[in-house]
């Protein structure tokens, strides 16, 4: 399951957690997710003078690089900062951290923060268990692992037998679990390896029999799944360079292989490449049966479609032919096979998605045939489990769930236990029964079993948090922008709270990419809302709330949108009395993190503390490094035309900062291994705001180390939340009571 859907994830600039639709595919499990030292040469390091004082930073040169963009000069002075593994870089980047952390520590509450943290989430968490033969598959952590668990077992209540555990892959606990596909016979399974929180992958094969590894092992694999046809499986990966098989590092020719296992790499079929189209991406996948073989390509350097392919593996050609030949405006997210035809998702004429019926003899779309209309709210995910349809729609941001015959009949409503976020639902052709998982800001992740048959919904495990539910209020509120659309948002906090505009604040959110901020339970925010803290979650344009109108109103041209909205939110909750300028905080992951960057040079007087998180601050120069190219889609294209040079340049974070403005406190985190949003972003925002800021408010950057776009372990995703909780109170003047 997770092992496929690995393969899209990369091509958005998601949040770990998050999952998304960008275009659309066939899962596994059927789910579719639509300074004491001087250094030499270049800057020297002083002591922090004091703290609530104006602080002394790295002094970091400066080249005269400028570019020119349809007639305007743009500088361009810390470009040396976009390589990460110069030495000098790497200096910097110490100089940098000791700053923050020398600031940290001084912090008198933080390390009782991060016990709390601890403390909060040590309790077992599972995953949904997930069918093959006679094994049922979950994940679980005992509390405060690093990395969950690999278990199976013997039906539902045979004991559990270790798998995996990724805890072992590295001393720190740093390299995770990233894939793991099973073959239909359950006789093997793909296993992905990320070292640090990479987007690059490593597979291996391990034997289900004896669990133990054979000796194949694949490099280069990023962007992809595994998915198996017979003996051996396609799998997607970027060519090698050099005579030592160097990691090529431009993300160019996107290559899908078939590799048998037991077989060294070298031997492995080349099924698919475009050369001739080096930034598109390619996969391929078969259905439960494994006849037929798909191909998806996405070319999100131009479009925001994907086109989707096939061939017969019954029959002896086995080239490609089209369902869809070219990508374009359109998704497309192959269903499931029936009756020897495709069932297909799209937003083809379809603003919220419909479910169309393909019959590959006779393929041209005038042909297709809707089994389920456009509704007014957008589906969210489709999966398929006892030869039905579990269709989950969004409406204001909860899940509806129905469950529908293949032929594309409602049968009945999947009745939620309340109103949050649903997923899950997927399981093989002759089960009876299939799993999801139900949660909210106020209910903890729990799974439910469903009786097909029955259509009821049993508690299959609930978690045993230190929280009652009880005692916190989720609220949901419609605030009008700038332009006066409505736009949703949850506040969350705890029963009984004084609204009288001091209560910290944090205003997170997102806005992009076709993504729903859906409502979820994080133990580590129990911590915030026990200190008397509001957490809201502002569900703004840009994302999928509200199908493709919502995400096409906060893209290219009409990002601003997406800012306004944030704007609005914040002031929104300062005119109810929830917080006050002094009390908010904003923060955002990212493309959260851009939001955060850009709102903080429009409006750096509506909050105390901003906190940009992994985010893109380069709007010129963001396609450029790694995948990058593969947001143009979503943003455009500095150097396409003047007037996408002119929407970008003028929203840009590093290219706003106003020395002239009081900006508030500024926390930038950022990884050492983030090969998807580099950390050069990052640098060069922060360098430039340290230049420019006169102020007395800290502008720092944390820098992580052996961790990705995420953190690339539960410790460090902990000390990280402690730091940005402690920061955000410290400069707040509020004090927790621990």
């Amino acid at each position: 399951m997770e092992a496929l859907r690995q393969m899209y994830t990369f091509l958005c600039l998601s949040a770990p957690l998050i999952t998304i639709s960008l275009f659309c595919n066939y899962l596994h499990n059927k789910f579719i997710i639509m300074k004491a030292v001087v250094f030499t040469g270049f800057l020297s390091f002083f002591s922090i003078a004091q703290m609530n004082a104006q602080y002394i930073y790295p002094d970091t040169k400066k080249d005269k690089q400028t570019d020119n963009y349809f007639g305007t000069q743009v500088a361009d002075p810390y470009r040396w900062l976009e390589n990460d593994n110069s030495a000098e870089t790497k200096e910097w980047v110490l100089a940098q951290n000791q700053v923050t952390f020398e600031y940290l520590d001084k912090i008198p509450y933080r390390k009782q923060w991060f016990a709390e943290l601890e403390s909060l989430n040590n309790y077992p968490k599972f995953s949904s268990p997930f069918r093959n033969h006679d094994y049922y598959y979950f994940y679980k952590n005992d509390g405060l692992q690093n990395q969950s668990v690999l278990y199976r077992q013997r039906g539902l209540t045979g004991e559990a037998e270790l798998v995996l555990d990724p805890n072992k892959f590295s001393a720190e606990g740093t390299t995770s679990l990233a894939a793991f596909s099973l073959s239909k016979d359950g006789k093997f399974a793909v296993v992905g390896k990320s070292a640090g929180g990479s987007d690059w992958r490593t597979f291996f094969v391990m034997d289900m029999e004896t669990l133990q590894y054979l000796p194949d092992s694949l490099a280069w694999v990023k962007v992809s799944g595994a998915s198996w046809l017979g003996d051996g499986f396609f799998y997607s990966r970027y060519p090698s360079t050099g005579a030592g098989k160097e990691l090529s590092t431009k993300n160019e020719n996107h290559q899908v292989y078939y590799h048998k296992v037991g077989t060294s790499q070298d031997e492995d079929q080349l099924v698919f490449e475009d050369a001739a189209n080096p930034l598109r991406f390619h996969g391929v996948f078969t259905d439960e049966e494994e006849r037929y073989v798909f191909l998806n390509v996405s070319d999100r350097s131009k479009y925001k479609g994907n086109a989707l392919l096939y061939y017969d593996n019954n029959k002896t050609e086995k080239a490609f032919k089209p369902i869809v030949k070219t990508a374009g405006d359109y998704n497309y997210s192959l269903v499931a096979v029936y009756k020897d035809k495709f069932i297909v998702a799209t937003n083809d004429a379809a603003r919220n998605q419909k479910v169309v019926l393909i019959d590959p003899a006779n393929p041209d779309p005038k042909n297709w045939k809707t089994i389920i209309a456009e509704k007014e709210e957008n589906i969210a995910g489709i999966a398929t489990g006892g030869g039905k349809m579990f269709i989950t729609y969004i409406k204001d941001v909860t899940s509806r769930v129905y469950v529908y015959s293949m032929d594309g009949k409602m049968e009945r409503e999947v009745k939620l236990p309340a109103l949050g976020s649903a997923g899950g639902f997927g399981g093989e052709k002759e089960d009876d029964t299939v799993f999801y998982s139900f949660t909210s800001f106020t209910f903890p992740p729990t799974i439910y079993k469903y009786d097909i048959a029955t259509g009821k919904s049993e508690v299959f495990r609930k978690p045993d948090v230190k929280f009652s539910p009880e005692d916190y209020i989720t609220e949901q509120v419609f605030y009008p922008s700038k332009d006066g659309t409505k736009v949703p948002m949850f506040i969350v906090h705890k029963r009984g709270l004084k609204m009288d505009g001091k209560n910290p604040t944090m205003l997170y959110a997102y806005g992009g990419f076709n993504i729903s901020t859906n409502p979820g339970f994080s133990p580590t925010r129990i911590s915030w809302l026990n200190q008397g803290g509001i957490y809201v979650s502002a569900n703004l344009r840009g994302g999928s709330e509200y199908g493709e109108k919502w995400h096409e109103a906060g893209m290219l041209l009409k990002k601003q949108n997406v800012f306004d909205d944030f704007i609005a939110a914040a002031e929104y909750l300062i005119a109810k009395k929830y917080c006050d300028k002094d009390h908010l905080a904003i923060y955002g992951g990212s493309n959260g993190g851009l939001l955060v960057g850009t709102v903080a040079n429009q409006r750096p007087d509506l909050f105390k503390v901003a906190i940009p998180a992994v985010g893109v601050m380069d709007m010129l120069r963001f396609h450029k490094f790694t995948i990058g190219f593969n947001w143009i889609a979503e943003y455009g294209n500095a150097e396409k035309s003047a007037e996408e040079f002119k929407n970008l340049y003028a929203y840009s974070p590093m290219h706003n900062i106003n020395g002239s403005k009081n900006y508030p406190a500024v926390l930038v985190t950022t990884a050492d291994h983030d090969d998807r949003v580099v950390p050069a972003h990052s640098f060069k925002y922060i360098a430039t705001l340290q230049e420019k800021y006169k102020g007395k408010n800290p502008v720092m950057i944390r820098v992580d180390v052996n961790s990705g776009h995420g953190a690339s372990n539960l410790k460090k995703g902990l000390e990280t939340t402690a730091d940005i909780y402690s920061f955000i109170f410290y400069n707040m003047g509020v004090t927790p009571v621990f």
